[in-house]
């Protein structure tokens, strides 16, 4: 039986200690990541939504980075958001940054109406490479 093993990325630890969960979760060769926002070091959100954005992609690279896999690895990407019509233009130019050329991973978006104060949340599948 595959075991489990708990994932964090450096300096954030504390923040998913608060909140009792892992930022992620692999099993075998599988990374389960949980929702990534766009959070400051103390855990506030990041007010400019663009911003916002571009820090829960970084917060996802770290935690994908602990477990020596990176955004080329995802295969799977769910994401959330407050407001769709009016965000959907900012989230995609900053999907193209972030995945430029094909293949490009599986993407579902969900308009929620509320995220803990944030209006954007990633969270993904990857697969680990080997040796790591």
């Amino acid at each position: 039986m595959t075991q489990r093993e708990a994932i964090f990325p450096a300096d954030r630890h504390a923040l998913y200690e608060k909140h009792g969960y892992s930022a992620a979760i692999r099993s075998g060769d599988l990374l389960f990541v949980s929702g990534q926002v766009g959070s400051r070091p103390d855990g506030t959100p990041e007010p400019d939504f663009e911003s916002q954005v571009r820090l829960a992609f970084e917060n996802l690279k770290a935690t994908l980075s602990a477990a020596g896999a990176t955004l080329d690895d995802i295969v799977d990407v769910t994401s959330f958001h407050t407001d769709p019509e009016n965000q959907f233009g900012t989230i995609m130019a900053v999907k193209q940054e972030m995945f430029s050329k094909p293949p490009y991973p599986n993407w579902t978006a969900i308009g929620v109406n509320w995220l803990a104060g944030f209006d954007f949340e990633i969270k993904v599948i990857a697969r680990i490479p080997a040796g790591h």
